[in-house]
């Protein structure tokens, strides 16, 4: 090697190092604030459990006000179906009457759509095991609420025009 070869080396040597201490004292600041941040996440987990109480306490919370308004639909449609079911023991409906069950009947089953629409709609909440018992209750009562909308049209817009049903009304109501 040459005494040029040398002092090209030895220039060039000097001026990355003289570079990299340059970029370094830029990138200091960075270094800190990313430092700075990592220390300060750091020292806040610390200090906070995984599972504060106070936001554990508010998901519980919501999960139970969940279920009780669940309960209350579920609680409503039985009382709709218990006052139904006894509407099919009425005889001999005059025909305002029979306008108003045929009315009743389109309500119900307009009611059992949306209900079952909500019910559906829950699918991640029964994915996820929440509310389990009031869930299946929900649609328990849905399911009933579409059988009692179907005794009532059978009841009295398709079975009154059969004799043999007719008998056997009588009978039961006289028990």
């Amino acid at each position: 090697m040459n005494l040029f070869d040398l002092i090209k080396k030895a220039y060039f040597y000097f001026n990355i190092s003289n570079l990299q201490k340059m970029d370094s004292a830029t990138y200091k600041p960075q270094i800190l604030e990313t430092f700075e941040n990592v220390r300060n996440f750091s020292f806040e987990e610390k200090k906070e459990a995984v599972m504060d109480e106070t936001k554990m306490n508010k998901f519980l919370d919501r999960i139970i006000d969940f279920k009780k308004s669940l309960k209350i639909k579920t609680d409503k449609i039985e009382e709709i179906i218990e006052s139904s079911e006894k509407i099919t023991w009425f005889n001999h409906l005059e025909n305002d009457s029979l306008l108003i069950v045929n009315d009743l009947v389109s309500s119900i089953r307009n009611l059992h759509s949306s209900l079952h629409r909500q019910y559906i709609s829950l699918q991640y909440i029964r994915e996820k095991g929440i509310a389990k018992v009031e869930m299946k209750n929900f649609i328990s009562a849905i399911d009933d609420l579409k059988e009692i909308a179907n005794d009532l049209d059978s009841r009295f817009f398709f079975l009154p025009n059969n004799d043999e049903f007719d008998k056997i009304t009588k009978e039961l109501s006289q028990i």
